[in-house]
């Protein structure tokens, strides 16, 4: 076993030695490897990234939840120049008729968590802030999987009393707050005083819930109270125009039991607002479907970046076989004198084939170093999250191999049937 090995670490040194002595013939011929290999890895992490982002994007939106959101018609949003001094009432949007119909008829529900953006600035003695007032319910931070950091959430006593309780974001804590504890505190919500019984987690972008850009900027109060305080009626004056609208909920999230169950129950809530919103007043949202949508685009450009690397790989295995085809015509003179001194064609076939791979892994290697720093270029100056993961080096490592194995055999072979005789003659 030891004589074995001994051989085999011997024959890639010579392998190396050889194609040492041709740097610039051998770095050339390396570089159809090194490409195929840096595009496979920068592919597999941009890939992986993006697949990342998207899981953790759906992870905040919720793989088990349905979100239907208000909207204004469209035949509504142009006014003509004889109306601008008109006032009129705009009734659209999810009332609370559709979440009892949502609640009766849709199979498989965990819960059915109603909004409501009231529309109030939100100020705290001398200071003031435009945010998002979002009246929900006490389901809300679990729905969303998104709870405080200190304090705590709105509890079903608050919906039941109409209690006068808020909870805020980091970013409302931060303007409004900044050098005392928001907790036991008194707001202004529009011309209603609630108290802060809680500081929701960091979040940033990414909620879906509510038209929501930046959670952090959030004020939660109870649906109750907000409704008693606010109403469903919301007037907006603006030169010599009024516009009113009474919108029951801006939004309703409903929660499967299991994700499994959630194409069958979008179907079904589909199918209940496409019956009662003839107006179109509502946009669905289904973060499973976006998650789906997703892994088939990654499934295409996986595809495109798999072909691309391919043909380099290709280009670069046949630039390996036609330099070892051209070793073995410098080296037929050596190849007679080793079958002379009793070397088998087994033992020719070996040492071609280590040259090969030998030659192979390099450009492997090179190209997943290379990759590496592309894939971090990438993420640094193009935005896009990479992820360079151990599974993609390997398969990276071993398609080189395999390359060099499948490219090495022809010219291995070659060498090895060479007639002896005729090679001690070769000048």
């Amino acid at each position: 076993m030891i004589k074995i090995n001994a051989q085999y670490i011997e024959m890639i040194y010579l392998g190396a030695r050889d194609l040492a002595r041709y740097k610039l013939r051998s770095g050339l011929t390396m570089l159809g490897m090194v490409f195929g290999v840096a595009a496979v890895i920068s592919m597999l992490a941009i890939g992986e990234g993006s697949r990342r982002q998207a899981l953790a994007q759906i992870e905040k939106l919720g793989i088990k939840n349905i979100s239907i959101a208000s909207r204004k018609p469209p035949e509504e949003t142009k006014v003509s120049s004889g109306q601008q001094q008109q006032s009129m009432v705009n009734e659209y949007g999810i009332t609370f008729t559709d979440v009892e119909l949502i609640k009766k008829v849709v199979p498989n529900i965990k819960s059915v968590i109603c909004g409501r953006d009231c529309g109030q600035d939100v100020s705290y003695g001398r200071r003031t802030m435009t945010t998002r007032v979002l009246a929900t319910e006490a389901g809300y931070a679990e729905v969303m999987n998104f709870y405080p950091a200190e304090g705590r959430f709105l509890m079903p006593l608050d919906l039941e009393k109409g209690s006068n309780v808020a909870v805020i974001g980091q970013t409302v804590k931060r303007e409004l707050f900044p050098l005392e504890d928001p907790l036991g505190k008194w707001i202004k919500v529009g011309d209603e005083l609630f108290e802060v019984v809680g500081i929701m987690e960091p979040r940033g972008e990414g909620g879906a819930s509510f038209n929501a850009a930046d959670l952090d900027r959030d004020v939660y109060v109870p649906l109750t109270a907000a409704l008693n305080a606010f109403g469903t009626l919301t007037i907006k004056r603006q030169g010599g125009t009024m516009e009113a609208k009474r919108l029951e909920l801006d939004e309703v999230i409903i929660q499967a039991k299991d994700s499994k169950y959630v194409p069958e129950m979008a179907k079904v809530v589909h199918g209940i607002f496409e019956k009662n919103h003839e107006k179109q007043d509502y946009v669905e949202n289904v973060p499973l479907d976006l998650l789906l949508q997703k892994e088939r685009e990654e499934r295409v450009w996986n595809i495109v970046m798999g072909s691309i690397a391919g043909v380099s790989l290709l280009v670069g295995g046949i630039g390996i076989m036609n330099i070892m085809l051209a070793s073995v015509t410098e080296r037929t003179r050596e190849i007679g004198i080793r079958r002379a001194l009793g070397a088998t064609r087994r033992n020719i076939i070996q040492q071609f084939l280590v040259e090969t791979i030998v030659l192979a892994t390099t450009g492997g290697v090179t190209g997943i170093v290379l990759g590496t720093i592309g894939a971090k270029i990438v993420a640094q100056y193009a935005g896009y999250s990479t992820v360079v993961t151990f599974s993609s080096v390997v398969l990276s490592f071993g398609i080189s191999a395999a390359v060099g194995i499948i490219f090495g055999i022809y010219p291995a072979w070659q060498a090895a049937y060479m007639d002896p005789i005729e090679a001690l003659r070769h000048e």
